[in-house]
C-alpha cells in the first residue's frame, strides 16, 4: 500500500501500514518530541496525527491573551468523516470544546490584568445592574488614555445617547388616542393609570378622558380604579372580553384619550398572548405601554419584554409603543431597566417612583436618569461580586498564560487517552494501541 504524509504549519498526519512505520515517519518529519493528537484504523492502514508541544502552547497562549477560540488543527488535514468515525470525531470535538472553555474562563482575568481601568469600569457598570454584554460593548468604544473618572463619564454619556425616550410629552398628549398599560402582577398598573389620568385631566379636563379596566380577577380591582375616577371626575368602564372592549371603545369614541388598566399576568402565563391579541385586534388602535418593575432581576425583565411584545395569535401585530419604569424608589440596581430599554429599543415614557398620585410620575431626563442609576448602589450588595470575591490578586500575565497552557495540555492528554480507549474496542487497534501514548512524545522505536 502507499505511505502518505501530509504536513502543515500546525500538525503532521501520516498514513502507513503499521503503527511502527507511522511513528517512524512522524519522528522524521517532526522530531521525537511531537505529541500525538489522534490515531485511528482506516481501510488503508494506520493514520496518526501529531503536533509539536511548542506549537500547541503558542496557540493556547495566544488564545488565552486574546480570548479567541482555539484553531481547529485537524481541519487542515482531516478528510471527510466516514460513518464509523463518528465516535472518534465526537471525542475530538469534545477536546476542542474543552480547550475553548478553559481559555474563555481565563479571558476575564487576563483582560483585567492587561487593562485594569477597563476592568474597574466594567465592575462599576455590572454593579449598577447593566448586563455584561452592554457594558463590554460600551467600553469597547471608549477612547484610550482615560482616567477612571473620565472613563465613567464616557460610559454615562454613551448610555444616555443610546437610551430611547419619549422626547415630547406634549405631542403625545395632543395626539391622544387609546393607551393600554400592561405588565405582570404587582407592577403598579392601576396606580400608574391613575397618575397618568391625573396628568391628562390637568391638561384637557375630565370630560376628555375615560378609564377602562379589564381586571375582573382581583377583588376590588374595579372599585380601586372607580375611586380614582370619582376623585378626578372621570368615567370608569369595566370590560370582560374582546366584544366588551369593542363596544366600550365605540361608546367612548368622543373621548380625546382613553386609558386601559389591564389585568396583571405572569410573563409565563399563556393567557398573556390572549390579552395582547384582544388589544391588537380592536377596530380602534390601542397603543401598549409596558410597565417594568425596577426591583426585578434583569433576566426577569427580559422575559417580560419578550412575552408582552408580540402575540402568537397576531404575529404581525403592532409592537409596544414604549415602557414605563415603576417602583424606581425600591430598586437597588436600576441599571437593568436602562439595559432593557436600550436592548429592546423601547422608548421610556415615564418614571414612577412612589405611591403618590399624581406627584410620583415623572417625565424622563436622560442625564438625570443615568446619574440616578449609578447613585442607587445597595448598602449591602450581597449579589454583586467585589474584587475580593473574584480573587483579583495581581499576577504576571506570562505566569497566568503558562498556567493556562499547562492545564489545557494536561486535559488534552486526558481526552486523547479516552480516544485510545474507544479505539481499543476493535481488534485492529491492538497493532498500535500498546505502542502509542496519547499526548506523549513519540520516542518509541
Amino acid at each position: 500500500m502507499n505511505i502518505t504524509t501530509e504536513v502543515s504549519s500546525a500538525a503532521c498526519k501520516v498514513l502507513a501500514p503499521s503503527s511502527r512505520q507511522a511513528l517512524r515517519l512522524l519522528r522524521e518529519n517532526m522530531g521525537p518530541d511531537a505529541l500525538v493528537l489522534s490515531n485511528r484504523v482506516t481501510p488503508q492502514g494506520i493514520e496518526i496525527m501529531a503536533t509539536l508541544e511548542e506549537e500547541l502552547a503558542t496557540m493556547m497562549t495566544a488564545g488565552a491573551r486574546s480570548g479567541s477560540p482555539v484553531p481547529n488543527i485537524q481541519s487542515e488535514l482531516a478528510p471527510a468523516a466516514a460513518p464509523e468515525e463518528g465516535s472518534i470525531l465526537r471525542e475530538i470535538h469534545a477536546m476542542r470544546g474543552m480547550i475553548e472553555d478553559q481559555l474563555a474562563s481565563l479571558s476575564w482575568s487576563e483582560k483585567q490584568k492587561q487593562d485594569p481601568l477597563s476592568g474597574r469600569l466594567l465592575r462599576a457598570l455590572l454593579a449598577a445592574g447593566f448586563s455584561a454584554r452592554l457594558a463590554q460593548s460600551i467600553l469597547a468604544t471608549m477612547p484610550s488614555g482615560q482616567s477612571y473618572t473620565s472613563g465613567l463619564d464616557y460610559a454615562k454619556s454613551e448610555l444616555a445617547r443610546q437610551l430611547p425616550l419619549l422626547e415630547d410629552e406634549t405631542a403625545l398628549m395632543d395626539q391622544g388616542g387609546v393607551y393600554a398599560l400592561i405588565g405582570p402582577t404587582g407592577v403598579g398598573k392601576t396606580t400608574t393609570t391613575a397618575k397618568l389620568a391625573a396628568r391628562c385631566v390637568m391638561r384637557f379636563g375630565s370630560k376628555k378622558l375615560a378609564l377602562v379596566t379589564t381586571d375582573s380577577y382581583r377583588i376590588g380591582a374595579y372599585e380601586q380604579l372607580r375611586i380614582y375616577g370619582q376623585i378626578l371626575g372621570v368615567s370608569v368602564h369595566a370590560v370582560k372580553d374582546p366584544a366588551d372592549l369593542e363596544r366600550a371603545l365605540l361608546d367612548l369614541a368622543d373621548k380625546h384619550m382613553v386609558l386601559i388598566d389591564t389585568v396583571g399576568m405572569s410573563q409565563r402565563d399563556r393567557a398573556v398572548s390572549d390579552q395582547i391579541a384582544m388589544l391588537c385586534t380592536s377596530s380602534r388602535p390601542i397603543k401598549r405601554l409596558l410597565l417594568l418593575n425596577a426591583s426585578s432581576h434583569g433576566d426577569t425583565l427580559n422575559e417580560v419584554v419578550q412575552a408582552y411584545r408580540h402575540s402568537t395569535q397576531t404575529p404581525g401585530g403592532p409592537d409596544l409603543a414604549g415602557c414605563i419604569f415603576t417602583k424606581v424608589d425600591e430598586a437597588t440596581h436600576p441599571g437593568s431597566l436602562v439595559d432593557m430599554a436600550i436592548r429592546h429599543q423601547l422608548p421610556v415614557h415615564y418614571i414612577s417612583n412612589g405611591q403618590k398620585v399624581p406627584e410620583d410620575l415623572l417625565s424622563v431626563n436622560r442625564q438625570a436618569l443615568i446619574e440616578q442609576v449609578f447613585m442607587a448602589n445597595s448598602q449591602s450588595a450581597l449579589f454583586v461580586p467585589g474584587e475580593a470575591d473574584l480573587d483579583q490578586k495581581p499576577q504576571p500575565v506570562t505566569t497566568q498564560a503558562e498556567q493556562a497552557t499547562a492545564t489545557a495540555i494536561w486535559r488534552l492528554r486526558s481526552q486523547c487517552q479516552q480516544v485510545i480507549e474507544t479505539l481499543k474496542g476493535t481488534e485492529q487497534v491492538q497493532d498500535f494501541g500498546a505502542n502509542i501514548t496519547p499526548g506523549a512524545p513519540i520516542r518509541q522505536e
